[in-house]
């Protein structure tokens, strides 16, 4: 393979991305981590009463609102790593209406797939305890391996403007081959952000981005990988 993916290399296109873009990338994460908090209070704090559809419809919106800020985030970056090249409008960092959609969907089919799943194990096993525990451990395993093989979604969404059932397909794809480079680059990117954590605090503003940075470029370079090509971060598209 001409270009084999590399986690060293992973790490330093993400750093040279974060430096040269560091106080955009600050500034348009304390945006999101504000909309985000605000999100979590109205969700909090708000009584909308016991009528259902009221209950439904609040939380479709501030779903919505979630899912915009997230993947603007993802588009800024996307949009620095590619702008190496031109110049970009602000209009370029806002996620359109298939996009936003197309992540609720997933979000939504992936909670009812674990939801249904939870109701299945403790309904079927409510008798065996023992069997019970292992069973879960079980699906937590599965989950963590769903969760692996489904990490490139939105990248593919806002990157690719894929659909739901198709972002499914091609991070499960991109992923095959995968499994324990992306294993061992979570790892070390846990273990940063543990680091992180007791040397800055709450760094919430520097290791947010960081992490959505690597998960990009991680992207991107498997995309080199896959197709075999010369490894320029802002030219895989």
């Amino acid at each position: 393979m001409y270009h084999p993916f590399s986690i060293a290399a992973t790490f330093k296109t993400a750093w040279d991305v974060i430096k040269k873009n560091f106080l955009t990338i600050v500034i348009f994460s304390a945006i999101v981590t504000v909309v985000l908090g605000l999100i979590q209070f109205f969700n909090a704090f708000i009584d909308v009463g016991s009528d259902n559809f009221t209950q439904f419809l609040v939380f479709l919106v501030l779903m919505i609102i979630q899912t915009y800020a997230t993947l603007g985030l993802y588009k800024l970056i996307f949009t620095l790593i590619d702008s190496e090249y031109y110049e970009f409008e602000f209009s370029q960092l806002v996620p359109t209406i298939k996009m936003v959609f197309s992540f609720i969907a997933i979000c939504l089919f992936l909670a009812f797939v674990i939801v249904t799943l939870n109701l299945a194990v403790e309904t079927g096993l409510v008798n065996y305890p023992e069997t019970m525990k292992i069973v879960e451990t079980l699906e937590v395993m599965l989950i963590l391996y769903a969760a692996l093989r489904y990490m490139f979604c939105a990248c593919f969404i806002v990157d690719d403007n894929s659909g739901p059932i198709e972002s499914l397909r091609q991070s499960r794809l991109l992923t095959k081959s995968h499994l324990l480079h992306l294993l061992a680059l979570l790892g070390i990117m846990v273990l940063v952000i543990a680091i992180g954590f007791l040397a800055i605090g709450k760094g919430i503003l520097i290791l947010y981005p960081f992490v959505n940075v690597v998960l990009i470029v991680t992207y991107r370079k498997l995309v080199f990988s896959n197709l075999d090509v010369d490894d320029d971060v802002a030219e895989t598209h």
